[in-house]
């Protein structure tokens, strides 16, 4: 039975990603702003949905190497696998303000959340814990970047005023397929994450990588599923803000709000974790930079990166 619900909570998956890559492109010509900034809000919040869901369960539950493993894990498969694959299928389109800002964001993101569980080496501490005030810093970057991509929306539509959209497409419809989509996306991956869970915990597999495997690639299939469907229906702004909003949200609302409820004891191991979510998060730009869009090679480089880093959790723990 648990490989049956797996099963169905792949296809909710596919099903839901598609109706929401749909809604939400439609929303973003409704709302005449750049296809990107749903991809960076809207999109990439409900793609996270699952990881926040999972984290803050685990930081109640007191399992703060699920809560800590299930975002690192995830945001590294968003920026090696999700991208790789994606921009391996149709190559990413990367906008100048994406490139000057939100991937940047993303950077300063990662950086402050290795300098905030480094306790004992900043502080003097005897552990490293993620604490209540950390979760607030956290939330307050968030609201900091959602200021700002609201800011550039409103200025995006101010310029497209005189352009009209096209009479078939109403915000009734698109709002209802947006939610359909979410909700089985959501749906989906809790399906995916509990029995794949399950099946790993059945394996003997430890607390740490299992959340660093089975529940971060989890709950990043909607991410993956996601942009790989905006990709094929040539929609690579939302693909591209997707997996660069969603990495800003797993670590800014997610661990914000899993800290905020209750304290996360930050392993020792997961600093590895963290630094190499950086060292690609700096590839990312780095490769963005090159020609405005990410290719079949640089897809095919952070793919083989994944599988490498997959390799190398696995053989440590």
């Amino acid at each position: 039975m648990t490989y049956i619900l797996l099963l169905v909570g792949f296809a909710l998956l596919i099903k839901g990603a598609d109706l929401f890559v749909d809604g939400s492109s439609n929303i973003a010509r409704l709302f005449r702003v750049p296809p990107i900034l749903i991809g960076l809000t809207i999109v990439a919040f409900g793609t996270s949905s699952p990881e926040a869901t999972v984290s803050i369960i685990a930081a109640l539950e007191g399992s703060a190497d699920v809560s800590l493993g299930n975002v690192l894990g995830s945001n590294i498969f968003n920026i090696t696998l999700v991208v790789g694959v994606t921009a391996f299928l149709y190559p990413l389109k990367v906008q100048s303000e994406t490139i000057k800002k939100e991937i940047p964001f993303t950077l300063l993101a990662s950086v402050t959340l290795l300098i905030l569980m480094s306790d004992i080496a900043l502080q003097g501490f005897d552990r490293n814990l993620l604490t209540r005030s950390d979760g607030l810093v956290f939330l307050l970057f968030l609201s900091i970047f959602m200021y700002y991509v609201i800011e550039i929306g409103l200025k995006s539509r101010q310029n497209k005023e005189n352009i009209s959209t096209p009479k078939d497409i109403t915000w009734g419809k698109n709002i209802f397929i947006s939610i359909i989509g979410l909700a089985a996306i959501i749906f989906g991956g809790n399906l995916v994450v509990n029995n794949g869970t399950e099946i790993a915990y059945s394996l003997g597999m430890s607390e740490t990588l299992v959340g660093l495997t089975i529940v971060a690639i989890g709950t990043s299939l909607p991410e993956l599923v996601t942009s790989i469907t905006a990709a094929l229906k040539k929609e690579s702004e939302i693909a591209l803000g997707n997996i660069v909003g969603s990495n800003i949200f797993n670590i800014l609302f997610v661990l914000g709000a899993s800290a905020t409820i209750s304290p996360l004891a930050v392993n020792d191991k997961v600093f590895i974790d963290v630094i190499l979510m950086i060292i690609l998060t700096i590839v990312l730009f780095i490769f963005s930079r090159t020609s405005f869009k990410i290719g079949k090679r640089e897809g095919f480089i952070l793919a083989v990166a994944y599988i490498i880093y997959l390799v190398y959790i696995i053989i440590r723990n």
